[in-house]
């Protein structure tokens, strides 16, 4: 096996990304994120590729120089996120992820956890660890879903709209209220405007209102060839039960679809049964499962 570490963002799409397209919804984080690094229009905190760790596995006899040619890993870190990675065609091979650990630990680059695949994210976690003389604890079991049309029968509530500078007097809480629900940080706000702001100024954040009063949000994420992601969806503790967020998902998913997506992809946490019961009555439909596993 041939380890492939790559500093160039350029090299690196060019090498995989067709590869990541034949699983385009299950990559949506590394796809999602070398598509964001390709174009090179946003380097805002994670998104600078100048700082992000890329690399790749393949069989020794593959042939020099062939785009694609012979490669069985592909493996994309943005700092301070874990390390996300595709076994091309869902087909783990421990040769290859010994390779993958052995580049790493040479490399001198820190992990702190990894998302993938559930079945590829613990084979990888046993294999660093041993080599790092770390241990490894499943933080979250996450499924992904995907949607290709609305259930018309979800009811709609209210109207959703693109969030504007006037919701920064409720934004950065429903942020870190996020945040501690989905990461377990800090629910407090930060004193920097700017992480908000961006939220705003990206054109990607909804704001569900029912009777003129902000009631649930969620956000266009990864916007790839065929495939949007939605993300940070939140209603406030003393708005939940009242079917706000699946209104605002519901709507959000429709307004992508009619961008001209081929579909929606989110993630779940399986340990919560609300939501992804919820998603399922939108029309949503699962296609992996995932693990986020913490490394120390």
């Amino acid at each position: 096996m041939q380890y492939i570490n790559y500093t160039s963002v350029k090299e690196f799409y060019k090498d995989t990304y067709d590869i990541l397209m034949q699983h385009e919804a299950q990559n949506l984080i590394p796809l999602g994120n070398l598509i964001t690094g390709f174009q090179g229009k946003d380097k805002t905190a994670w998104r600078d590729p100048a700082t992000w760790f890329m690399a790749l596995v393949r069989d020794d006899d593959a042939p020099a120089g062939g785009q694609g040619s012979g490669i069985k890993l592909i493996a994309v870190m943005t700092p301070p996120w874990n390390i996300t990675m595709y076994a091309v065609d869902n087909k783990i091979d421990s040769e290859a992820i010994s390779c993958l650990v052995k580049g790493i630990m040479k490399s001198g680059v820190s992990l702190p956890g990894v998302l993938t695949e559930e079945k590829l994210a613990l084979s990888f976690a046993k294999t660093y660890c041993e080599a790092a003389g770390m241990e490894y604890k499943i933080h979250k079991n996450m499924r992904q879903y995907e949607l290709t049309e609305v259930n018309p029968a979800v009811p709609i509530i209210g109207n959703t709209r693109l969030a504007r500078k006037e919701d920064m007097s409720f934004l950065p809480f429903w942020k870190e209220g996020f945040q501690h629900d989905c990461f377990e940080h800090s629910p407090v706000p930060g004193a920097d405007p700017e992480p908000y702001l961006y939220l705003i100024n990206t054109g990607r954040l909804y704001i569900t209102e029912a009777e003129g009063t902000a009631v649930a949000m969620a956000m266009m994420n990864r916007e790839m060839q065929n495939i949007c992601g939605v993300s940070n969806v939140y209603t406030p503790p003393y708005f939940r039960g009242k079917g706000y967020a699946s209104s605002c998902v519901a709507e959000l998913s429709r307004i992508i679809l009619e961008k001209g997506y081929k579909s929606c992809v989110l993630y779940t946490d399986l340990d919560n049964p609300t939501s992804n019961s919820i998603y399922q009555k939108i029309g949503y439909r699962p296609i992996c499962d995932s693990s986020e596993i913490l490394f120390n």
